[in-house]
């Protein structure tokens, strides 16, 4: 059993947080819901019937649904098997309602739990995945919670909506769309959620700016820009971005990772590539390797160790980059500060970021 420590949970801030949730208000934290959720998880697999297994992971793939998505009991007791879209990792939430319908992002683990689930037997489009008594699973809920070190109430699936929207807006996440994802129709709805005090909104905002101002500056061997085309193979693609800069930078990166990413012309993305990957060549010799990307260069720094040498580069658009090499082919170049030179890295040395 958890023990709860003496403070008041609801008042709790996480160290990240750029706002916190009203005293008032019934809010679980982040670790506080992964508690519960391997609370759920002990309980699902506990019986030796296989068939209570079954019913027990039912109830705990709606408090999964409910965690992850924000939500109504109703809603997710109301799913049909054609409205989960594994592929996408989506579900459709009061899908018969077409006015109120809403299509919301589940995670890559819970997208594969349901799928090993739905495995389990035969559905046709329109059958109810989750033909629970809603008291019941509110009986399981609160049990589970209580199990954990919660107070019983903390089991609410309204309390697990509530705590989600506070840590996707915790998260950074921007208030339309969290309003979107638990169907408000207003933002006041899903703001209230939050106490935001004048130290958190100058927070919010310095953040916000620093975020900017690192992306203008370009931050060391990281690139911002925008993807303008994108190569798609049997495997892997090709991923061209142009920075703020206007340098061209070339990725390859899986077809899995492209889906997973939903990377589109037009996207913006970050690109960085660790300063081992960074090769360093003579003003003559760009032309004379395969690297997908030649960028002219000025050295600023080298820093001559026994093994190892650490070179600092500035590119035309200001970015710099460092470069992490042996210290006899630092030798065998001859650099010094203000020599023209090359940043040679090969496209799978590209890690893209989305934004």
């Amino acid at each position: 059993m958890h023990i709860i420590p003496d403070e008041d949970p609801t008042t709790r801030r996480s160290p990240g947080a750029s706002f916190s949730a009203p005293p008032s208000a019934k809010v679980l934290d982040s670790v506080q819901m992964a508690e519960l959720e391997r609370t759920f998880r002990a309980w699902a697999t506990s019986s030796p019937r296989r068939d209570v297994r079954w019913s027990r992971q039912r109830i705990l793939l709606t408090f999964l649904l409910i965690r992850h998505t924000g939500a109504k009991l109703n809603e997710v007791l109301e799913l049909k098997f054609r409205d989960i879209d594994l592929e996408k990792r989506v579900v459709i939430l009061a899908g018969d309602d077409k006015d109120k319908a809403r299509t919301v992002e589940i995670p890559d683990d819970l997208a594969e739990e349901l799928r090993t689930a739905l495995k389990k037997t035969v559905h046709a489009p329109d059958d109810a995945l989750f033909r629970i008594d809603p008291a019941h699973v509110r009986r399981k809920f609160y049990e589970q919670a209580e199990a954990c070190g919660l107070p019983r109430d903390f089991g609410n699936p309204s309390t697990l909506r509530r705590s989600r929207s506070v840590e996707l807006l915790r998260g950074n996440l921007p208030l339309p769309v969290v309003q979107r994802m638990l169907g408000h129709s207003t933002p006041n709805l899903t703001a209230a959620h939050l106490d935001i005090s004048e130290e958190d909104v100058h927070h919010a905002a310095r953040q916000y700016m620093d975020r900017e101002s690192r992306r203008r500056t370009s931050a060391r061997n990281i690139f911002f820009g925008k993807i303008t085309e994108i190569v798609t193979g049997d495997i892997q693609s090709e991923v061209t971005l142009l920075t703020l800069g206007g340098l061209s930078v070339v990725a390859v990166i899986t077809n899995a990772s492209i889906r997973r990413m939903r990377l589109k012309i037009g996207m913006f993305v970050t690109a960085d590539i660790k300063a081992p990957w960074v090769l360093v060549a003579g003003s003559d010799a760009a032309e004379q390797n395969s690297a997908e990307n030649r960028l002219p260069a000025t050295v600023v720094e080298v820093g001559t160790e026994r093994v190892n040498t650490e070179i600092l580069l500035r590119l035309t658009d200001g970015t710099e980059i460092c470069s992490i090499t042996t210290s006899r082919s630092s030798r065998r170049l001859k650099l010094r500060s203000g020599d023209q030179t090359w940043v040679l890295f090969g496209a799978y040395c590209v890690i893209l970021n989305r934004e």
